[in-house]
């Protein structure tokens, strides 16, 4: 996964429309309505997190190798980098979520990791 946080993942800008990204990357192979109320395109590798309003919230994907800014981490090595280069990261539901880099995840799970447009970080805090 190539992040710059709050801006794009793997070349997908947060401010791409459903539409378009469906025009872009093909029908996906599932689609449908999570628990938490989002409208999900699920590419097998890759899920992408819509709300209602067609603005997107979250991508999942994943990430063996994690690529943001100057440094390449593999997931086995993330949970320790986030808590070294984020001091606000915190924990929710299991999930480690870093406000600076602007992606949660669970260390128990690999090699999934999702990356959050930047109104997310609240709902996380609020969990």
């Amino acid at each position: 996964m190539t992040l710059v946080p709050y801006v794009c993942v793997d070349g997908v800008a947060f401010i791409v429309a459903r539409a378009a990204l469906i025009a872009t990357l093909g029908q996906p192979s599932k689609s449908g309505r999570n628990d938490v109320g989002l409208n999900e395109l699920d590419y097998g590798n890759v899920v992408y997190r819509f709300q209602d309003c067609g603005r997107l919230e979250e991508v999942t994907t994943q990430a063996p190798l994690l690529i943001v800014g100057q440094a390449t981490v593999g997931f086995d090595a993330l949970a320790a980098f986030v808590r070294s280069e984020d001091s606000g990261a915190f924990e929710r539901a299991g999930f480690l979520v870093s406000p600076r880099f602007g992606l949660a995840f669970d260390p128990g799970e690999p090699c999934w990791v999702t990356a959050l447009a930047a109104h997310c970080i609240g709902e996380w805090r609020a969990l």
